[in-house]
């Protein structure tokens, strides 16, 4: 028989909390955890269900202590591990309840019963909330497909939630240079080089595709030190998506960078720029931030569309403010085999720093 998962938030509020029988009921929450994390998964399942009572500035703890659940005064659920806070919900109104229901939806719930937030439809059967071994809750449906996951990174600041960012929020004369790799890699090598020998740091957004195909690529890019973010994993357009199928496309493309060993988790950036208010509230919840851009150099047109390495120049100059954010791409144009934003990244970059700029990764974001 199935049951659900549920727990009452709100400071002073007694909650119910039906999960697994590894997690332990705990006092107050300045506890501290002990003992090193499992390699192996801790899982809320279908089975080995046992009533706990929940009460604010009360946890739950799993049995080997590294990881903690937390009902705090302030009505939020906090996720802690060894190392600190990895996730929460954000602040509910005082007597919502958070229901893991029969058909593998986790639903917040308001007072007077109008759901307020959720997670997705995880389906039925075997669906289980998974607490994995690097810190991330994730939710599987019965097919093993992950369908929403906190994301380590941890819950997004509530000044970015909301938001497809197009600037980074500063004074401070800095650049922030951003390459989508989604196709081919042909102009990587020549960027790669002009990164290095200027010492300028970049973020790149790569699909999971283009992770799976090119694996020495991504390590490469980890190696040295560049920021990587999520770019979905095969660059459908989210707005014709089901909640379902963006989730899935998040966390493949997350799984397929982690797999080539590189962590996009924290930083998105939309297929297309394609989006809307909902397809960013679920971005947010599976912990990534979007980031858009102040200007597309039009690069990726090519020769054959009427662009080139001047008018990239020309272009990413000509928005030069605090906080930009620059679009370029990896790949060459798939019709003449032109890569203008390889060819014109030193010139940008000279330009940029004789005009008194310096250069940030994406985190700039969190300030």
């Amino acid at each position: 028989m199935r049951h659900r998962w549920r727990a009452v938030l709100g400071a002073g509020l007694a909650g119910v909390l039906v999960g697994a029988g590894i997690w332990i009921s705990s006092g107050s929450a300045g506890a501290s955890p002990v003992g090193p994390a499992q390699s192996s998964a801790a899982a809320i399942t279908d089975s080995l269900l046992a009533g706990r009572q929940l009460t604010s500035d009360q946890q739950l703890v799993s049995t080997n202590g590294s990881f903690r659940f937390v009902m705090q005064g302030d009505g939020n659920v906090v996720l802690y591990s060894p190392i600190g806070a990895l996730w929460a919900s954000w602040t509910f109104v005082p007597g919502t309840t958070l229901t893991m229901q029969t058909d593998g939806n986790l639903v917040a719930y308001a007072p007077d019963g109008r759901p307020v937030w959720y997670t997705g439809t995880g389906g039925s059967g075997a669906t289980r909330l998974v607490m994995q071994s690097d810190g991330n809750a994730v939710l599987y449906r019965p097919d093993n497909r992950a369908v929403w996951a906190t994301g380590t990174s941890g819950a997004v600041p509530l000044a970015l939630r909301g938001q497809d960012i197009e600037v980074i929020p500063t004074s401070n004369r800095v650049v922030a240079l951003t390459f989508d790799a989604g196709a081919n890699s042909a102009g990587l090598p020549s960027i790669l080089a002009t990164l290095a020998s200027r010492n300028v740091p970049a973020t790149f957004f790569l699909t999971g595709q283009w992770a799976v195909a090119n694996p020495a690529a991504v390590a490469d890019l980890r190696a040295r030190g560049y920021r990587i973010g999520n770019h979905s994993m095969t660059h459908p357009s989210f707005t014709s998506l089901t909640d379902a199928a963006i989730r899935q496309q998040v966390l493949d493309a997350q799984q397929a960078i982690l797999n080539a060993g590189a962590d996009p988790r924290g930083l998105f950036r939309f297929p297309f720029g394609d989006r809307n208010a909902h397809t960013i509230d679920v971005v947010n919840s599976l912990g990534y931030v979007p980031v858009r851009w102040t200007v597309d150099t039009l690069g990726w047109r090519g020769t054959s569309g009427g662009v080139s390495a001047q008018l990239v120049v020309d272009r990413a100059l000509g928005s030069l403010r605090p906080g930009e954010i620059v679009l370029m791409h990896v790949g060459s144009n798939p019709d003449d085999g032109s890569t203008l934003d390889a060819d014109a990244l030193p010139t940008v970059i000279d330009r940029m720093r004789s005009a008194g700029y310096g250069f940030v990764t994406l985190d700039a974001i969190f300030g």
